[in-house]
C-alpha cells in the first residue's frame, strides 16, 4: 500500500520517492543520520507520548495504583515513569492483577527501548566522519592557460587524512536522440585525484577541453539544464584507522566565472604553513579568466 511520498535530501536539492510502504522506510538510518537536537527532541517526545500511554492505560481500572489520587492522570503518568525506569520508590504501587500486567508489559517495553537507545547512541558517537571544509564557490577560470572549473577543499581537523580520493562529476539535463528527457551523470577528470595525506588544502581542477562536457557552457546554458557539480571525498583517519567521507553539491549559482580564489596558505618565517580558513570561500574577479567562447562573445559553434 502507498502510504505517500518520502523526501531525501542530497546537497542542495531534494527529490521525492513514491509507492514505498511504510514497512521499507528505514527509520534506523533516518535517525542515525538526523541530528543531535533532530534527535534528542524525537526520542524525548516519544518517551513522554510512550508513558502517557500507559498512564492513559491505568487510568481504565480505577483503584489500579494504590496510594494514588482517584482519576489523576499525573500520579499515573509518574508512576509509569517510575516503572518503566524501575526505579520503584515504593509510594505508588500495582493494586490489581490488571495493574500488574500492565506493570510486565511495560517494564517489557522499557527494556527493550534502552537496548535499542543504548545502541543507536553508540552507533551515532563512534561513527566516523571527516571534516572536509568545502569552498562555497566553484570557479571557472583559466589554470596554466587551459579554461578549467576549480574548486576547493580544507581538511578542517588537526589529524591527516591519509590515501584521500577525489571524484567530481557533473549531472545535468539532456535530451536523447529520441526527444526524451534523462537525467546524465558525466565523470570530470582532474588534475590530480589522489592525495596520499591530505592535510591542509586541495584544489580541484579539471580543465574544460573539447573532450570535456562542459566545453563550451556558459552561464545561461547550465542554469537552463540545471547542471549540478557533485565532488565526493574518501580517505582513511589515521587516528581510527576507518575511511571517512564527505560531499558536496554545487548549482549553476553557485559557480562564478571569471575569479580565482583568495589565497588562504602563508608560509611562516620558521618554514611551517598557516592556513587563514577566514578566507576560505573569498573569491576575487578576474575578467581575464573567462573561457575563450564567453571573451568572443557567445559558445563556439
Amino acid at each position: 500500500m502507498n502510504t505517500g511520498p518520502s523526501t531525501s535530501r542530497g546537497g542542495p536539492y531534494s527529490f521525492t520517492r513514491e509507492g514505498l510502504g511504510w514497512l521499507q522506510r528505514d527509520a534506523y538510518h533516518f535517525l542515525l543520520d538526523a541530528s543531535w537536537s533532530k534527535l534528542l527532541v524525537i526520542l524525548l517526545s516519544l518517551y513522554l507520548a510512550v508513558n502517557a500511554v500507559f498512564a492513559a492505560a491505568y487510568l481504565l481500572e480505577p483503584g489500579a495504583i494504590e496510594n494514588a489520587r482517584p482519576g489523576s492522570f499525573a500520579d499515573a503518568f509518574f508512576f509509569s515513569v517510575q516503572t518503566m525506569a524501575t526505579i520503584g520508590y515504593g509510594k505508588l504501587v500495582p493494586a490489581t492483577t490488571y495493574a500488574n500486567l500492565l506493570v510486565v508489559l511495560e517494564t517489557s517495553a522499557g527494556v527493550l527501548g534502552l537496548a535499542l537507545l543504548t545502541g543507536l547512541i553508540f552507533a551515532k558517537f563512534s561513527r566516523p566522519t571527516a571534516r572536509v571544509l568545502f569552498s562555497d564557490r566553484a570557479i571557472v577560470t583559466l589554470r596554466d592557460g587551459k579554461p578549467s572549473l576549480v574548486l576547493r577543499m580544507a581538511n578542517a581537523r588537526s589529524t591527516w587524512i591519509v590515501e584521500a580520493e577525489a571524484h567530481l562529476v557533473l549531472v545535468r539535463w539532456e535530451k536523447t536522440a529520441e526527444g526524451e528527457t534523462v537525467r546524465r551523470f558525466h565523470d570530470l577528470e582532474t588534475t590530480r585525484r589522489q592525495n596520499a595525506i591530505f592535510a591542509l588544502t586541495w584544489s580541484m581542477v579539471h580543465h574544460v577541453t573539447e573532450a570535456s562536457p562542459l566545453h563550451g557552457a556558459t552561464p545561461e546554458s547550465v542554469a537552463a539544464n540545471e547542471s549540478e557539480i557533485i565532488v565526493s571525498v574518501v580517505g582513511l583517519d589515521p587516528s581510527l584507522s576507518q575511511t571517512v567521507h564527505a560531499r558536496h553539491t554545487y548549482t549553476a549559482a553557485d559557480i562564478v566565472w571569471g575569479a580565482r580564489f583568495a589565497d588562504v596558505v602563508t608560509r611562516l618565517p620558521d618554514g611551517g604553513r598557516r592556513v587563514d580558513l577566514a578566507r576560505f570561500h573569498d573569491v576575487v574577479e578576474d575578467a581575464t579568466g573567462l573561457p575563450p567562447w564567453l571573451t568572443r562573445g557567445g559558445a563556439p559553434t
